[in-house]
């Protein structure tokens, strides 16, 4: 019963940490995220270099990315992750 009851007091710390993680981390809206992406964006002001922002509703996050002319996938340079509760 001890063990049992250790493993869940362990879980439920787990539980806990992982969910204040979340809370804690990433901005408030999507709004708020958008702004900062589109910030970072007008950093990188290089006209051979295709930038853009592009919002990813399934993950919650706004992506900062680099294409190029080519076929190739997207790079992705940073990801603004916003709170979707």
């Amino acid at each position: 019963m001890k063990v049992f009851n250790l493993v869940s007091q362990v879980f439920f710390l787990l539980i806990t940490v992982l969910f204040l993680i979340y809370f804690l981390t990433g901005y408030d809206s999507a709004f708020e995220a958008d702004q900062i992406c589109h910030s970072y964006l007008s950093s990188y002001d290089n006209p051979s270099v295709n930038y853009g922002c592009d919002h990813d509703t399934e993950t919650h996050q706004w992506i900062l990315y680099e294409s190029n002319e080519s076929k190739e996938p997207a790079k992705i340079i940073k990801k603004f992750r916003y709170k979707f509760l």
